[in-house]
């Protein structure tokens, strides 16, 4: 390999270690990470796509070729935390030999400049006539078993502690890695989807955050789904959900799967089976209404957009069979629904009463809108379950936890060292420590003052 050659890969590998690329990637993650945010992922919803333009929209399109839709499996972000595994395995493989050799190489022999460069430093006057032998006995005893070297007249002990803890950064750069390999290996094999199972309905497979449909495997029965509400002010139920929960059913090849008849799947309590995980995430009503708006009979799905007659947009939020517990005085099937005009103006939320065409009448009038007069309709409900499969999750965890121990060893088991220098009745005592060296002088000074009472017993017997 020439020199050229050799100094364009040192370059390389300087560039990918450098603390910049680190610092930069870092911020790059955090920046995309707000686009996440501030855009909706996956399946977007109806008022949202509206307001960028439709599907036809030069912001839809954009935004579908930058991956801004699913932007954490795209693939730049995926990219991103490549190149800053990358990075930071460049830092740990140029850093890492140094701390290395500090390590399992130490200096052992009490220099000027070691003694200049220490933490904390003393000197003891002592008999000149110690036995060497038990004054390396007494600091055993006390500070731990030395590496013992004589020089000339003098005598050098060194003892140190925790020297693994010098490769407690490494352990948290290694963790890092792993929780971004984890990650990477859940973008690429794993996937996140949604299903909604009307109660007594089967399905096999479900839409991933793509809208593209995959197969589960085996089919997914709910065999029951109920909902309690919290009670309202003033008496009976509120809207507000206290527990939404589905009896589930798992089969596989036309037989029901042991341990997963009936099985229960609420709010924080999911369900797993084969790698794949469901988790309770919505509910509602499954169904079609039917409407007279104008002179014009309507018939729209519980889960889809209709279009009026004059361009205006409808979605039912929700229908009940008698309206009298939410609108006193009031009687029959009414339905709650979502109209975005035509014009590009505010969303409105109006009720359709069946049994009260006066008060459709005024809600017309009052928002410029169609008269909307609500016939009735049949709905069951369904449960919205997310499907979740992350092959890259235990090696997240496995991360974490080496992070957890990797940082409770670099901030609270510091590498510690101690010289010792004897010769002609004076005792120089040095200590450095990698971290806390403010709070160092405490125990340094303790361990000093152990060893003089030691040392003196020593010279009265």
């Amino acid at each position: 390999m020439s020199t050229e050659s050799r100094s364009t890969g040192d370059q390389a590998m300087q560039a990918l270690a450098s603390l910049r690329l680190t610092m930069f990637l870092l911020i790059c993650l955090a920046v995309v990470s707000i686009i996440g945010t501030i855009i909706p992922q996956g399946q977007l919803p109806p008022e949202y796509l509206a307001s960028i333009g439709g599907e036809q929209g030069n912001r839809f399109k954009l935004y579908s070729l930058l991956g801004f839709f699913d932007m954490y499996h795209s693939w730049w972000f995926v990219g991103l935390l490549t190149l800053l595994t990358l990075n930071l395995l460049a830092c740990t493989l140029k850093r890492l030999p140094h701390v290395w050799k500090l390590a399992t190489r130490p200096e052992v022999v009490l220099s000027s400049a070691l003694e200049q460069a220490a933490t904390c430093r003393t000197e003891l006057a002592i008999a000149a006539d110690t036995d060497q032998e038990q004054l390396i006995k007494s600091i055993t005893a006390i500070v731990g078993r030395p590496i013992i070297t004589r020089q000339e007249n003098e005598l050098h002990l060194f003892v140190q502690r925790r020297p693994w803890a010098r490769l407690a950064v490494y352990v948290v750069h290694a963790s890092v890695i792993l929780i971004f390999i984890g990650a990477i290996i859940g973008n690429l094999f794993g996937f996140k989807g949604f299903v909604a199972i009307p109660e007594g309905g089967t399905v096999s497979s479900f839409t991933d955050r793509a809208g593209q449909e995959r197969k589960l495997g085996f089919e997914l029965r709910c065999d029951q789904f109920t909902v309690s509400f919290y009670g309202a002010p003033g008496g009976g139920p509120s809207q507000m959900p206290k527990e939404f929960k589905s009896i589930l059913t798992l089969t596989e090849n036309g037989k029901e799967v042991p341990g997963y008849k009936h099985a229960r799947l609420i709010v924080n309590e999911p369900l797993s089976y084969k790698g794949i995980t469901f988790y309770q995430s919505s509910y509602g009503k499954t169904g079609s209404h039917r409407f007279m708006v104008g002179t014009t009979a309507l018939t729209v799905s519980s889960d889809e957009t209709a279009h009026l007659p004059d361009g205006s947009s409808m979605h039912v939020i929700e229908a009940v069979q008698d309206v009298s517990p939410f609108r006193p005085g009031k009687t029959g099937a009414a339905a709650q629904l979502d109209i975005h005009p035509a014009n590009g103006g505010a969303a409105v939320t109006l009720v359709s009463l069946a049994n009260h065409p006066e008060e459709n009448k005024r809600e017309a009038a009052r928002y410029g809108l169609p008269v909307i007069t609500y016939l009735g309709g049949s709905e069951r409900p369904y449960t919205g379950l997310q499907v979740n499969k992350d092959p890259g999750v235990w090696v997240v965890w496995t991360g974490c936890l080496l992070m957890c121990v990797g940082l409770y060893a670099a901030f609270f088991l510091p590498h510690q060292r101690f010289w010792f220098r004897y010769a002609h009745g004076r005792l120089v005592i040095a200590g450095h420590t990698a971290k806390g060296q403010a709070g160092f002088r405490t125990p340094f000074d303790a361990l000093v003052e152990r060893l003089k009472t030691s040392l003196n017993k020593e010279e009265t017997k």
